[in-house]
């Protein structure tokens, strides 16, 4: 790259998924930001939720402001609780939530799950079991910011002892505490492997 920036090994677009809620701690916000600014810094688009608000609207303008392709991806029903302001980039109206997610995992290469409530959860459980079906081998990974995902992650090991969830499929899911180490370790893991 002529401009100095760290070109992806792997992925042309990442799905994130994160809160319309900016959280009660400024520590969510940055990573937010600093997620951007990484995808930015190695030239990777975004598609996300669509929403103008909380943890969205600070990627989304981020990375568009980067240079970024940004695609948001809103349900028809969550225009009004979703979108308070311009939104930026390219934003695609859908019926439902089921198309929603069809349409994000579609366009996208990886997954990245920032703190979000029961919707960013729900989001990203999808994904990590489209990949355990073999639906997907986009690789899942969790920005852990402060912590956020540490109980999560402790209910998969839990899952792992009780005999829930194999050992192996516990791999599927990749995290990190920056956006830096989380994207370094996504692409590495996942260096050279399938992308369906």
């Amino acid at each position: 790259m002529d401009d100095g920036g760290i070109e992806s090994n792997k992925f042309k677009t990442i799905c994130v998924f994160c809160g319309s809620n900016p959280g009660n701690r400024q520590v969510f916000s940055d990573a937010a930001v600093d997620l951007g600014a990484q995808m930015v810094e190695r030239k990777i688009n975004l598609v996300y939720g669509g929403g103008s608000v909380g943890l969205m609207g600070s990627i989304s303008r981020k990375v568009f402001e980067g240079g970024c392709h940004v695609l948001g991806v809103i349900p028809r029903a969550l225009m009004p609780l979703e979108i308070s302001g311009p939104t930026v980039g390219e934003v695609r109206v859908v019926p439902d939530m089921h198309e929603r997610k069809a349409v994000m995992a579609k366009e996208s290469d990886a997954f990245i799950a920032l703190p979000g409530g029961y919707g960013t959860m729900e989001e990203t459980l999808e994904m990590i079991t489209w990949y355990q079906l073999g639906i997907h081998t986009k690789p899942v990974g969790l920005l852990n910011v402060d912590g956020y995902y540490d109980t999560l992650l402790a209910l998969f090991d839990n899952g792992v002892k009780e005999g829930f969830i194999k050992p192996a499929a516990r791999g599927i899911v990749v995290s990190a505490s920056t956006a830096k180490e989380l994207l370094t370790k996504m692409e590495v893991m996942f260096r050279g492997g399938g992308n369906g």
